[in-house]
């Protein structure tokens, strides 16, 4: 595309109201599936104990429960299948079960994590770990895709942009790890100078664009009351407890774009000022507590998660494609985020010594707390979430003088059906709406890894 082509499309691709599929959501993989196939395979209810390194995101801690280190690529696949009915009412035609979106979310992983202690003068273990995810099985570090809908569009579902958690953690006592971590985002800025004919033909263009990273902590805290309460050999029915306490901070995907444009004998310097920020992939503050319970050949598991969704409201007031749709001095049209709490319960057994079985399920209540949204038309419903997987460690491999684990998850999200009413200002019926849909949907996700300890 010419630079004389840029403005007329940065102006349709960015303000105009679209009907087409949304491509991105105010969701990220760690918390809308599970980052790695042991996350999806528990629903998240053992995160908070996995000492692989998806421990960046959930629980940083938890690195330092295996001094190995390792490797890990893996892939991620999440069919959607989401779908708003017309229950009639409004000026729309009726529609049975369309489907809004069914574009998959496709991500390559890669992590690793490292014992960094050689590095210092000193015997302390400390432990590194990095986890990283990128859209279109590596293709798409930044998939986006800010708009409003006159059809409706889902909140959460769609695909991702770039996942990036980085951290470490180190015993502080006997039976006592804490952990330290950054999750990365991209806010990214574009401005644009230049002087057009009424046609749209620019000419003296001027284009600055820019990103920088967003850097939002995590912390987390494990321990093991065995390990600090009971001595060695000793039989006590603290072993096998462990309590988790983890802190995620609120971080986003950032887009602003800042056009000046003068068209000579029409619009005189300083000419015509259009200024668009907007914001996606939103992760609320989370706080999270979890406890499991194990023994030799199992361990159960239980989370709960408070995820701080009302703050939304207050960000979404300073996106200029969503602003409309918050502060609406109490209209029925008025977007709302409530705070939820999630309980996740999740267990895995142990076959022999080389295979697992992961289960778990969650419940996870929409935040949206509102039925109506003005012409955002946002769309979301609680769901039931079941998780399925298997794990393959081989100690002995040809070749490697490690073991090599292998893991295998399925993960099924079900939406209970929510009405919401559709409002349009451009609609005749406004300040009505023009259409009642019932929202719900399936989502199945797939995911597959590969360890190698090292």
């Amino acid at each position: 595309m010419t630079i004389r082509k840029l403005l007329p499309a940065v102006l349709a691709g960015i303000g105009a109201v679209s009907v087409s599929p949304v491509m991105a959501s105010m969701g990220n993989i760690g918390t809308t599936y599970g980052v790695l196939p042991s996350d999806l395979a528990s629903a998240q209810a053992l995160s908070m104990f996995n000492s692989q390194v998806s421990a960046t995101y959930y629980n940083p801690a938890y690195l330092a429960k295996d001094s190995r280190g390792e490797l890990t690529t893996g892939l991620l696949h999440a069919d959607h299948e989401l779908r708003a009915s017309s229950v009639g009412g409004g000026s729309a035609p009726l529609r049975d079960g369309d489907i809004l979106q069914d574009s998959p979310s496709q991500q390559v992983l890669l992590g690793m994590k490292t014992d960094l202690t050689s590095l210092t003068k000193y015997d302390h273990p400390l432990y590194f770990g990095f986890m990283l995810g990128v859209e279109k099985y590596g293709e798409e570090m930044l998939a986006f895709n800010s708009q409003t809908s006159t059809s409706g569009q889902y909140f959460e579902y769609g695909r991702q942009p770039l996942f990036l958690n980085l951290g470490g953690g180190t015993q502080i006592w006997r039976g006592l790890d804490m952990g330290l971590s950054a999750r990365i985002t991209l806010h990214s800025e574009a401005e644009l100078v230049a002087t057009s004919t009424l046609a749209g033909e620019t000419s003296y263009e001027t284009l600055n664009v820019s990103a920088k990273p967003s850097i939002r902590p995590i912390f987390g805290l494990n321990m093991d009351w065995g390990e600090s309460f009971c001595g060695e050999g000793d039989s006590c029915w603290f072993n096998g407890l462990e309590t988790a306490f983890s802190y995620r901070g609120y971080s986003n995907t950032n887009t602003t774009v800042d056009s000046t444009i003068t068209i000579p004998g029409t619009v005189l310097d300083p000419g015509i000022n259009l200024a668009i920020t907007t914001i996606d992939s939103y992760q609320p503050n989370i706080y999270a507590a979890g406890l499991a319970y194990g023994r030799e050949r199992w361990r159960v598991g239980v989370t709960l998660e408070m995820q701080e969704w009302s703050s939304l409201e207050e960000e979404l007031e300073g996106d200029t494609i969503k602003d409309q749709a918050v502060n609406t001095g109490g209209a029925p049209y008025e977007l709302r985020f409530k705070d939820i709490v999630v309980p996740r319960i999740g267990g895995e057994f142990n076959i022999n010594d080389t295979y697992k079985l992961t289960g778990g399920v969650a419940f996870s209540e929409s935040p949206l707390d509102s039925n109506a949204s003005l012409e955002v038309n946002y769309l979301d419903a609680d769901k039931m979430i079941l998780g399925l997987g298997l794990t393959a460690e081989y100690k002995s491999v040809p070749v490697l003088a490690y073991p090599v684990r292998f893991d295998l998850a399925y993960q099924y999200q079900q939406l209970d059906s929510r009405e919401f009413d559709l409002y349009d200002r451009r609609s005749p019926s406004f300040p009505q709406s023009y259409e009642t849909v019932e929202a719900e949907g399936d989502v199945h996700v797939f995911s597959g890894s590969i360890t190698l300890k090292f």
